[in-house]
């Protein structure tokens, strides 16, 4: 019988083969949970990395139907893009209000259930609210943006990014360009100033919006005090400014298919009053400076009739002959003195009614400031009528005291604009000049600053802070009449006021020839279609010009503006060529370039379209046309191509494409939009004026 096979050969006993087994299996044991803490080691280091490192740089926050709002968290900036990513509008940098060496994730949305907002406080500084809203029938998405701080004292600073695109807009600047994107200001209140005296601020014409080429528009609250800043070529910043009142940074941004609709849908958020027509009349007559440095209204009397005679002699036709401040008092005081004098029984021949005065067509000149050393300012002081000066309380429970303040080189009180007997006031002394003058317009000058504003924290708030007194002033001038003219506009262009343009040097800089046409589409953009331009060949100095190219190159392009207005009357500036041209340039600028505006205003006063166009209103998705600043448009018939430098008689024209061609008005010649005309023949005497064939 076989013998039996041993089931276990090894000599090693039973108990001594598990124990090895089990020291075995203990081994593997850790290796395995070294393994495991390694590999969650890994993970733990790829998500930091994931987080810091690879996690996308930027985050959609709202998306609307053709746009959407991303957070870029590495350079803390708000960036509008189209969804498809391949067309940005608009960058924001906010960065300024954390740290800015530290990445702010920003997608934490507060207002989650809202598909439509999105909320955020930021590390406990500012909070902010973003809200979409969407117009389907305009084609425009707009995003408004609430920035509140969250404790007192602090400023809030958003800018925008200047980078590969043009921006037009904001406040008249000396040396105005188009675009804006050359522009350096330091950070100052946004609010109007004189540029005689305050020249590197912002004057003539101010609103708080602002357009970019990529079809993109600002539109801040203009209820806010605001800050402005420019770095030419980089970027514009809003800066709200610090306060107890912990007042938030407010602004509105829309976003169209071009920059052309993106204005026309900012027109249609702005215009909240009907929009009213002022004296077309005033469009036919050229506005002639009278220069009297005299002491006396008879003297005055007599200039004024020594001017007349000679525009009736050079063949000059029926105008406006314009008084500033000063010949104002004198010839008003003229006619009080009369009166007393009639009264004492004087002679007719001694106590002349004024006949020329009155029969002349002449504009007046008058402030809201009054000086301390007049009659009138001592008695209201006497009669309690202080209140219709601007005042501050000389303590808590204190009398107002009248703020003083300088104007002309005098020091002077500012008409409380805000007090309805003050304003009855100022109503009854125009209404008694025009008694005593007869005339029809009226210049309110001195509208511009605020000297509560420049009070400091004493200053109060409410109905005469920032520009509100210059928008008062426009009611005050629009009760006056329809021709009546104003120094500065804000919040005011749907008014029946005409404004006059910021003075320019007598050269041929930015600051002087080259600025006219920038200042002119600057007022239009932001609706001041019906402007008092700048005086032919600059006034700034108050001196007679003196180059006769000059001269004829700023009167070729005034005849196509609204008004004509002329310093240097040009029988003091040259030959007889200047006096012919003068008459033929008035005669065009009355028979072609008036019906245009006229025909051009109805179309502003029922849709809000500028009467003055810049080249891409015609062609807004070609980029040839965001930067042309020596050539303009009246309404979508006319192209106006002046000569803008020294010596000069040829210049490159653009005419914009839009499925139309161009006439040549002076020798019938046809081109196809779209066209550069290189080195253009355009002689002394000439300008080019383009008319749009279908």
């Amino acid at each position: 019988m076989p013998h039996a096979r041993n089931r276990n050969p090894s000599p090693i006993p039973e108990v001594t083969w598990d124990t090895g087994l089990k020291e075995m299996n203990e081994t593997w044991k850790g290796a395995i949970a070294c393994l495991g803490v390694a590999v969650f080691f890994v993970m733990t280091i790829g998500i930091i990395y994931w987080q810091v490192v690879d996690q996308p740089n930027k985050n959609w926050i709202l998306k609307g139907t053709f746009s959407g709002l991303i957070w870029e968290r590495r350079t803390q900036s708000l960036v509008i893009q189209t969804l498809a990513e391949d067309k940005t509008y608009v960058e924001i940098d906010v960065g300024n209000v954390g740290d800015a060496d530290v990445e702010v994730p920003f997608v934490r949305n507060l207002c989650w259930l809202n598909k439509t907002e999105f909320c955020y406080t930021w590390d406990s500084v500012a909070e902010v609210k973003i809200s979409l809203d969407a117009d389907e029938e305009t084609e425009t998405e707009c995003y408004s943006m609430s920035w509140t701080p969250v404790h007192c004292h602090v400023e809030l600073k958003d800018c925008f990014s200047m980078a590969n695109m043009s921006w037009y807009g904001g406040a008249s600047v000396l040396g105005q360009s188009w675009p804006i994107n050359d522009q350096n200001t330091t950070m100052q209140p946004f609010i109007v100033s004189d540029l005689r005296t305050h020249p590197s601020g912002f004057g003539s014409a101010l609103e708080h919006y602002f357009l970019g080429s990529s079809g993109v528009a600002v539109l801040v609250s203009p209820d806010i005090p605001l800050q402005l800043g420019m770095e030419g070529g980089q970027q514009f910043c809003l800066q709200s400014r610090p306060s107890m009142e912990r007042l938030p940074l407010q602004y509105t941004v829309c976003v169209a298919r071009n920059v052309r609709a993106a204005h026309q849908e900012a027109v249609a958020q702005l215009s909240q009053h009907s929009r009213e027509l002022p004296n077309m009349k005033t469009l036919w007559l050229p506005f002639w400076k009278l220069l009297a440095n005299v002491d006396s209204g008879q003297k005055v009397e007599r200039e004024l009739r020594i001017f007349s005679n000679r525009l009736r002699r050079h063949q000059l036709g029926e105008g406006v002959i314009s008084l500033n401040e000063h010949s104002t008092t004198l010839l008003s005081d003229m006619d009080h003195d009369y009166l007393n004098s009639r009264r004492r029984g004087l002679s007719n021949r001694q106590t002349r009614d004024l006949p020329l005065v009155k029969l002349l067509n002449i504009s007046v000149t008058l402030s809201p400031f009054l000086g301390v050393d007049t009659t009138q300012f001592h008695n209201s002081m006497l009669d309690s009528t202080e209140a219709y000066w601007l005042s501050l309380p000389s303590g808590p429970q204190g009398h107002p005291v009248p703020v003083l303040s300088q104007w002309r080189g005098r020091f002077c009180v500012k008409l409380n604009i805000s007090n309805p007997g003050a304003v009855g006031w100022f109503l009854d002394r125009v209404g008694a000049l025009q008694a005593h003058l007869g005339m029809e317009y009226v210049l309110l000058d001195g509208g511009e600053g605020n000297p509560l504003e420049e009070q400091g924290p004493r200053a109060p708030g409410g109905a005469l802070s920032g520009d509100h007194y210059i928008g008062l002033l426009a009611d005050l001038a629009s009760r006056i009449g329809d021709s009546a003219i104003v120094s500065a506009g804000t919040r005011s262009s749907h008014k029946p006021v005409f404004v006059r343009m910021s003075p320019l040097q007598s050269d041929w800089s930015s600051a002087g020839l080259k600025g006219l046409i920038p200042s002119l589409l600057h007022h239009s953009l932001l609706g001041y279609n019906f402007l008092i331009p700048d005086a032919v060949g600059g006034s700034l100095s108050g001196e007679l010009v003196t180059d006769e190219e000059l001269f004829i190159r700023w009167m070729e392009i005034a005849a196509f503006l609204p008004v004509i207005s002329f310093h240097t009357p040009p029988w003091a500036c040259g030959e007889e060529q200047v006096l012919n041209l003068t008459r033929v340039y008035i005669a065009r600028h009355q028979d072609f370039v008036v019906p245009l505006i006229e025909r051009f205003a109805e179309e502003w006063r029922e849709k809000g379209h500028p009467i003055y166009r810049p080249l891409w209103w015609l062609s807004p998705e070609d980029p040839v046309t965001f930067t042309i600043d020596d050539q303009f448009l009246i309404g979508d018939e006319v192209l106006v191509a002046p000569v803008l430098e020294s010596g000069a008689v040829r210049r490159d024209i653009y005419l914009p494409d839009g499925g139309f061609q161009w006439e040549d008005s002076r020798n019938a010649q046809v081109f196809a939009g779209g066209t550069l005309l290189e080195d253009y023949p355009v002689a002394l005497d000439e300008v080019a004026v383009f008319l749009r064939r279908s």
